[in-house]
């Protein structure tokens, strides 16, 4: 029987290997019914049941108010970068948006093919390395909405703060750090997540929407991105990504089996902790992002000599850690330290990255 290699994936990512092999035992059989749920009719009390329970799972672990939606829907999170401006920008309103990294300015080059958009803020002149302050922010009058993303899992950069924005909704991609730790739903208008990060396998996007957004879509907008025709819908006007939800609705009884968001929390702060104060202690590893935008899932950091990338990366594919190489835009390493990535994969990585500049630095 092989053992489980340590998975640094950025996404698709890790799951819980309890999850995975819940999903093994029922694969063939779910509950004794004698099918699989990849074969189960959506419409069916039993896959209904299964929708259920998970949303009122996440619910529960993100302890969402009674006036939000919570959505099960297709098209990644990539999908949403134009469904929101069809959803909620007037065709002669402004959308104000944040540029923290690579998705922020997909999303911001999506939403310009459907209306006038302003970049509030960005943090290019700090190399996104550094988060602008509010304070800086140019703020548009009257705007639709704001757009943000907590955490740019390429350039490892993270909000640990949320912006005020008074009585404009804001918007928040949460894809690569939702339920990590707990967040007030409440200051949001929407958030959204595709799930092969932290909450499942590829092909679903979780959205948290609060109802009096919803109704807002133009006439223009396809039926299947209307956010309103899938509340309406319970998530299933067509066939849903039915594996995927059930594998995130495993998730979330681990999670709540772990003790909720606030135990994960614990975990991940020491997680990013270790590796972190590793970095900063060593010569040959390094991390440019300020201290106080670090993300705590997406841990990107350089060798002082590029030319041992290649050795750096072979060695631990031969100690089974895997998935390091950094995004292709930017190079150097990443760790991407999900939820379900354990605090015991942090120090076997730790241990391989002392052992390395003990003998190359």
């Amino acid at each position: 029987m092989t053992t489980r290699a340590y998975n640094f994936c950025a996404g698709p990512a890790a799951l819980p290997e309890e999850v995975l092999k819940q999903a093994q035992a029922e694969l063939l059989d779910w509950q004794g019914r004698g099918l699989s749920v990849m074969e189960m009719s959506h419409r069916s009390d039993e896959f209904v049941a299964i929708a259920e329970t998970a949303e009122q799972d996440l619910r529960d672990l993100m302890q969402v108010p009674d006036n939000y939606k919570v959505l099960f829907v297709q098209g990644g999170a990539s999908q949403q970068f134009a469904q929101i401006p069809l959803n909620f920008l007037p065709e002669d309103g402004v959308a104000d948006y944040v540029d923290t990294g690579i998705w922020s300015k997909k999303a911001i080059d999506e939403a310009r093919r459907f209306g006038n958009i302003n970049v509030a803020a960005s943090a290019r002149a700090q190399d996104y390395f550094a988060i602008p302050g509010q304070n800086d922010w140019q703020l548009s009058k009257g705007a639709a909405y704001l757009h943000y993303c907590t955490n740019e899992t390429i350039g490892g950069l993270q909000f640990d703060w949320v912006p005020q924005t008074g009585d404009v909704p804001l918007i928040t991609d949460m894809s690569s750090d939702i339920l990590s730790r707990p967040v007030d739903v409440s200051q949001f208008g929407m958030i959204y997540a595709g799930a092969q990060k932290n909450i499942g396998p590829s092909g679903l996007v979780v959205v948290i929407v609060r109802e009096d957004l919803l109704g807002r879509a133009r006439s223009s907008c396809p039926t299947m991105l209307d956010y309103k025709v899938a509340a309406d819908n319970g998530s299933m006007f067509n066939t849903p990504a039915c594996f995927s939800w059930y594998l995130s609705g495993l998730v979330f009884k681990w999670l709540k089996a772990q003790g909720g968001v606030e135990a994960m929390a614990r975990v991940n702060h020491e997680k990013q902790r270790r590796l972190y104060e590793y970095i900063d202690s060593s010569e040959l590893y390094n991390n440019p992002v300020s201290r106080s935008a670090r993300s705590w899932m997406n841990v990107p950091f350089t060798l002082a000599d590029a030319a041992l990338d290649k050795v750096f990366l072979s060695g631990a594919e031969e100690r089974r850690l895997l998935n390091l190489k950094g995004h292709r835009s930017v190079g150097g390493m990443r760790a991407s330290i999900y939820n379900a990535v354990p605090l015991e994969a942090i120090d076997a990585l730790i241990d391989y990255m002392k052992a390395f500049e003990k003998e190359h630095g």
